[in-house]
């Protein structure tokens, strides 16, 4: 049974991905630091499984290396990271010493690592790093102009990986998806932050007017396009993951409440409340993702509108998901510096 490693697999995107792996039948060890965005209701469901195992390690500990040599894992998925663009604007420092400082001591363990055993790390980032896009689509040659300091931690990140793959030859791969949703979402973000308005019936907070657009893939389509990229991506490439599929903050909300309308009557007393936009705000993200379909033939699967239906499925479902979280993380406004 092949081994592999997933870090910061109680959040969103690691929780989702380590749920498909043992779904193939690998073998999969889930390192996390334990932060406000981990969950362990995210991995519930398999914590007992036979081919999981959950190791508590930041990715900046030395003891990493440690870890690499007695698993050997065939591939080791980075999706440890500070996410949320709020937060990055009110404290930026958790983003360097997570995104940078930490993705260089993974580098450096690999490093060691990966001289003596076959593996590859695949680096999980953001299309944040383009910056606005106005028109058209960003393909992988595109310039980074990231804007937020989240966006810039992660260009910083991508820029180190891709320098330890030129400079020691070490077997990664750089992954750019846009805009993630799905269940075990972390309600700062903005659907399950308006799920859970929404079914405790409370003003949905859009930034600005709401014309803020983002290209939105429901999260197993994007799991499904990292597991195609370990098996059939080349080394030190770059892999852009979206489903070309572009809504502004305001079609979000409306699509919502319609879905929610359509249960229980939920969502009908609730009213959008537009708030002051946060600084820096980008206009429009979008990706050119022609590459991962024509070379690996990969292609995201789910609709907007029938993964939206999921994803409020689940909350609705899973309410005990919001009683594992602090209320100020679900309520307060972040990102007004």
């Amino acid at each position: 049974m092949k081994k592999i490693i997933v870090t910061g697999g109680l959040g969103f995107i690691g929780s989702n991905l380590i749920e498909l792996l043992l779904k193939k039948k690998f073998f999969v060890i889930n390192i996390d630091k334990i932060t406000y965005s981990s969950n362990f209701y995210n991995t519930h469901e398999f914590e007992r499984k036979k081919n999981y195992k959950f190791i508590k390690c930041d990715i900046k500990d030395k003891k990493i290396i440690k870890i690499l040599k007695k698993y050997k894992p065939k591939c080791i998925f980075n999706l440890a990271a500070e996410t949320h663009v709020d937060r990055s604007i009110d404290n930026p420092h958790d983003f360097i010493q997570s995104n940078i400082v930490g993705v260089y001591n993974l580098l450096e363990c690999f490093k060691i690592f990966s001289n003596s055993y076959k593996s590859k790390l695949i680096h999980i980032s953001t299309d944040e790093v383009y910056g606005d896009i106005l028109t058209g689509r960003s393909s992988e040659n595109y310039p980074y102009q990231p804007s937020s300091p989240y966006a810039a931690s992660k260009a910083a990140s991508d820029h180190l990986v891709s320098s330890y793959v030129r400079t020691y030859k070490i077997p990664a791969i750089v992954t750019n998806c846009s805009n993630n949703y799905g269940p075990k979402q972390h309600p700062e973000k903005l659907i399950p932050k308006l799920i859970y308005n929404i079914l405790n019936n409370k003003p949905l907070p859009i930034y600005g007017k709401g014309t803020n657009s983002r290209e939105w893939i429901y999260v197993k389509d994007h799991c499904e396009a990292l597991i195609k990229i370990f098996e059939k991506g080349n080394v030190g490439e770059f892999y852009n993951i979206g489903s070309n599929k572009n809504l502004n903050n305001l079609q979000v909300t409306k699509k919502l409440l319609k879905v929610s309308s359509k249960l229980n009557s939920l969502g009908n007393k609730v009213k959008i409340n537009f708030v002051k936009d946060r600084p820096g705000h980008d206009i429009r993200y979008a990706l050119n993702s022609n590459k991962i379909k024509k070379k690996l033939q990969w292609n995201s699967k789910i609709s907007f509108e029938k993964g939206i239906k999921l994803t409020f499925d689940w909350y609705k479902n899973n309410k005990d998901y919001y009683k594992t979280l602090s209320k100020k993380d679900i309520i307060n406004r972040l990102g007004k510096k």
